[in-house]
Parts: structure tokens; C-alpha cells; sequence
């Protein structure tokens, strides 16, 4: 049996990028704008000049629920090359209201990261920034092994942007 040295029609390469799924890449754009359709707009909330986007919306449809799920299921997806990650840590609060449905999904585990002083047990701590103060995250220090695969999901409060962020585990324990 000879091998075909012309792309696959299901794909597309780009130099330097992992290959697109054109099926995934339309349903993603799709869900995308039917998703941003659904969120609600406050003006100067939680303080003048900034844009609130609330999700809350689309918790509300089971519809729209699911196409979220998708939605970050696809984005990780196309972004990590195919690769699923070992961990999906969801940042309190709303993190935890897809974190969990979507570690399902995608066969991983789930870490809960909560404001400083909410869990049992060693934690480690972490110092952010936000528009209006300072604050502190907190995850039990044995919830992530060396060389996991980690996604961090939230939705940044101030914009209702969604925010992952995928490393190795050896960067929380330095």
C-alpha cells in the first residue's frame, strides 16, 4: 500500500501551527458569535470605564449551555493540537460553573482554585492583580502532579472574556 503525500482534505497546515480541522473551525466560529450574541452588556460596572459582559445568560438555556461546553472543548482543541490536558483548574467562582462540566468532556480531572483561606490542608498561594485591588488564590499543594497537562478556566469578571491558559505542572511548583 503506497502513502499519499497530498494534504489530507480534512486538514490545513499552517507553518509552525498544529493542523485545522475546517469542520472544527467553522462549528467553532459559529458557536462563537451565537454565544456573544446571548451575553448581556453593562456599561461602567464594577467601575467607570469598564465593560461588563455578563455570562450568566447563557446558563440560563440549557441550549446555550451546551454550545459553551463545546465551545471551550473546540478552542482547546484547536489551540493544544489535539492534545487534551491532564487537569482543568476552574478560578473561583465561575470558573467552577464550567471547570467541572468540561474536565468531563474532555477526560480530566478537576482542581478547584478558591480565594485564600477557603480550602483544608497545605495550599499553595498566589498573589493576582485585579482592576480594583490586590488578591489571593489558593489550591491544595498536592492537587496538580509534575508534568500534568493544565487548563485554567474563568471568565475575567470585568469583561466576561473567557481566559485559559495551558502549562506544565512543574511551573506551580516553582
Amino acid at each position: 500500500m503506497s502513502q499519499s503525500t497530498a494534504p489530507d482534505a480534512t486538514t490545513t497546515q499552517v507553518s509552525g501551527q498544529p493542523p485545522a480541522h475546517p469542520s472544527r473551525t467553522t462549528e467553532l466560529a459559529s458557536l462563537k458569535v451565537r454565544l456573544r450574541s446571548a451575553l448581556r452588556q453593562f456599561p461602567d460596572f464594577p467601575s467607570p470605564g469598564i465593560l461588563f459582559e455578563d455570562i450568566l445568560p447563557i446558563f440560563a438555556d440549557p441550549s446555550l449551555h451546551e454550545a459553551l461546553l463545546r465551545c471551550l472543548e473546540l478552542h482547546i482543541l484547536e489551540s493544544a493540537g489535539g492534545q487534551k490536558p491532564d487537569v482543568i483548574v476552574g478560578l473561583e467562582a465561575r470558573g467552577f460553573l464550567m471547570g467541572p462540566s468540561l474536565a468531563l468532556r474532555l477526560g480530566a480531572g478537576f482542581v478547584p482554585v478558591r480565594k485564600q483561606g477557603k480550602l483544608p490542608g497545605p495550599c499553595e498561594t498566589q498573589a493576582y492583580e485585579k482592576e480594583y485591588g490586590q488578591d489571593f488564590f489558593q489550591m491544595q499543594a498536592d492537587s496538580i502532579k509534575p508534568g500534568q497537562k493544565v487548563i485554567i478556566v474563568d471568565d475575567i469578571i470585568a469583561t466576561g472574556r473567557f481566559l485559559y491558559t495551558v502549562f506544565q505542572a512543574e511551573m506551580l511548583t516553582e
